[in-house]
């Protein structure tokens, strides 16, 4: 971990020093997918087996997951493993319950009446990556909210282990999360399977979901294609920040930048401290900490991007954070809470010593979905809003367009968009028109 001094940096130096890796061959990313997803636009489900062949090396008859699978995979986990993912189901739906929003009604004046009503989207997408491991966890973070926003259509695609099943872990998860249709199929070709549909697979009307490069290729393509899908946020490599002082312990920090950095090998962890005997501690730590870890291959790649700003106070920490806006952010600091006014770019924060960062990632009740590569700067994390639509609502009554409408035509004149005047004044003619009163009948004497 290289040290760096902030008030020595010069502009370029600051830039540097908060530069994210970058991961190569994205143009060649883009290039795979958009070949793979005209392939399985054109071929459908026998381009599916086959690139699972070729990618996976696994030869399916049948893509989807079926019921003999769920039923098979609880027994495949231990007790408590099956109660860890119940557990992290559990608190993740009571977070993302509370952030149902309440029903917009109301009159801007007398006789014009505002509304905002929430639909689900009618289909969703759900992509798991399976690398080295499973990620369960990742299935909870997109089915849990999904299922609370009412979407009706559900659909996971996850790859297939070498011996063609999903693993347990991943049907335990999304049993508890209401999901009944998945299918073993990943990369670039899931994305477009989900955004065009096959035989077998639906199409779907928006996509979520982490992945590789060839995967986050495939979803900025279809995002962009009218006759795709859209996406969730834009997914890069994982990163963390931590601002510690010198309250902060050596070991925990380690362990915080250590557990981001073993992702991939792109991966960022970086420390801003105003303390250079914690940042020298810091460094002591990782390096005794990285060896008894099982992903040290990666490690040894990842923890090349990672740094420590040292940093001439803490309000100056906070400011290097804001201006990097990380996913993760880590408050290791004397009184951490006070800190958070301060922060306005950072997709989760973690207060405190003993908000170890992974518990956010699995069972806290946050959702761990994040925006990272700085669109913390404008985005948010994924919850439950992500699975639903607002729709406007507004009803004038006579008055209300009598009062109001005159309103409207001068600012459609304005705009130069005569026809927007004409639909408001031909009925305020209507209601301007007197009604005529019918002469009074004959008597007849």
């Amino acid at each position: 971990m290289r040290i760096l001094d902030w008030n020595t940096l010069d502009k370029p130096g600051r830039e540097a020093a908060l530069a994210r890796p970058f991961p190569p061959s994205r143009a060649q990313a883009a290039r795979v997918a958009a070949a793979v997803i005209e392939r399985v636009r054109r071929e459908g489900d026998a381009a599916l087996l086959a690139l699972t062949r070729e990618f996976d090396g696994v030869r399916l008859e049948n893509l989807a997951v079926e019921p003999v699978e769920f039923d098979r995979a609880p027994a495949q986990l231990t007790a408590e493993q099956v109660t860890a993912l119940e557990r992290a189901v559990r608190n993740v739906e009571r977070f993302h319950a509370a952030q149902a929003r309440p029903r917009v009604n109301i009159e801007t004046e007398p006789g014009v009446r505002c509304e905002q009503i929430l639909r689900p989207i009618g289909s969703v997408g759900l992509y798991v990556p399976a690398g080295t491991a499973p990620l369960p966890s990742a299935v909870i973070m997109l089915g849990v909210p999904a299922r609370l926003a009412g979407c009706p259509q559900r659909i996971l695609c996850t790859p297939p282990r070498p011996d063609g099943t999903v693993h347990p872990a991943i049907l335990v998860a999304a049993q508890f999360c209401g999901i009944s249709t998945v299918f073993k199929i990943g990369g670039a070709q899931a994305i477009a399977a989900l955004a065009y549909g096959t035989q077998s697979i639906p199409r779907v009307q928006k996509i979520f979901g982490p992945g590789n490069a060839w995967v986050t290729a495939a979803k900025s393509l279809v995002g962009s294609d009218p006759a795709g899908a859209p996406c969730d946020l834009p997914a890069g490599p994982s990163e963390v920040l931590v601002i510690a002082d010198d309250s902060a312990s050596a070991s925990f920090v380690a362990a915080d930048l250590l557990a981001q950095a073993e992702h991939d090998a792109f991966a960022q962890a970086i420390l801003v401290t105003d303390s250079r005997p914690l940042a020298q501690a810091v460094r002591i730590q990782l390096e005794a900490q990285r060896t008894s870890l099982s992903r040290s291959a990666i490690l040894m790649q990842s923890l090349q991007a990672c740094r420590c700003i040292l940093a001439p106070d803490l309000e100056t920490a906070v400011m290097i954070s804001n201006d990097y806006a990380p996913e993760h952010l880590l408050l290791q600091v004397g009184e951490p809470r006070q800190w958070l006014t301060r922060i306005s770019n950072a997709g989760s924060v973690f207060l405190g010593p003993w908000s170890a960062e992974p518990m956010g990632d699995y069972c806290s009740g946050t959702n761990h979905v994040l925006p990272t590569d700085g669109h913390a700067r404008a985005l948010s994390g994924l919850s439950v809003a992500d699975f639903v639509k607002t729709i406007s609502v507004q009803e004038l009554s006579r008055d209300g367009l009598r009062a109001l409408g005159p309103t409207a035509v001068t600012l459609a004149h304005l705009e130069g968009l005569d026809g927007h005047a004409q639909a408001i004044r031909r009925r305020l003619a209507v209601l301007n028109t007197p009604v005529a009163t019918p002469a009074p009948a004959a008597v007849t004497p």
